[in-house]
């Protein structure tokens, strides 16, 4: 009987911290159609940049929405990515897109994604956008991003459109054959809904300590 009692009581545990689970994973992130939150992180020229920002100062007026994307110095993947996201913000930015790269991994897992390597990269590459740094990981899981690079593309409400992956070729940019995020903008000022609205995310998982 105690051992019935036992294997009960575990059952009951362990459903409990399923639930728990699934509770803590549909809170973490945004999905398509829901409203990102604002942030406030530090780029590479010193200054604290808000999405906010961007309606607010001058010379801002027409920005219709931003290219979220989390890369980073470090993988692979992003540093594959870095000439396309410049392409990408040179020729959407002036359209009222630009991109607003943001840098999720701990520097203490990653020294090669510090603050000060950031700069150095930033300068190196010529980067026209902000590059910012999640100082304590706090923005990366609020949006749910999980990879670098990843690709979360907002109206100036922050109302969430697509998620995902630049394009279809995440090694090869001579072989692309789908621009996903400048066909979803294309779509959103057609007034029509982004096809596909999310697509994976290919790239290295985010640096956290164990």
């Amino acid at each position: 009987m105690k051992k019935v009692l036992v294997l009960c009581s575990a059952v009951v545990v362990a459903l409990a911290f399923m639930a728990a689970s699934s509770i803590h994973s549909v809170s973490e992130g945004v999905d398509v159609g829901d409203i990102a939150p604002d942030f406030n992180l530090m780029n590479v020229d010193g200054e604290m940049i808000s999405l906010s920002d961007y309606k607010a100062e001058e010379g801002h007026e027409a920005v219709k929405g931003f290219i979220i994307t989390f890369t980073c110095n470090t993988c692979p993947y992003a540093i594959m990515y870095e000439d396309r996201l410049i392409e990408l913000h040179n020729k959407m930015a002036p359209m009222g897109w630009p991109v607003v790269a943001i840098q999720p991994n701990d520097p203490s897992v990653k020294p090669g994604d510090s603050m000060d390597k950031m700069k150095e990269r930033a300068t190196e590459k010529g980067f026209p956008f902000v590059y910012l740094m999640d100082e304590g990981q706090k923005v990366y899981p609020k949006f749910g991003a999980e990879r670098t690079p990843h690709v979360f593309l907002l109206d100036t409400d922050r109302k969430v459109h697509y998620i995902g992956a630049i394009d279809d070729s995440a090694r090869d940019p001579e072989s692309v054959t789908r621009n996903y995020v400048v066909d979803a903008i294309s779509a959103i000022e057609k007034g029509n809904t982004p096809d596909p609205v999310s697509t994976k995310a290919i790239g290295c998982s985010i640096k956290t300590k164990k």
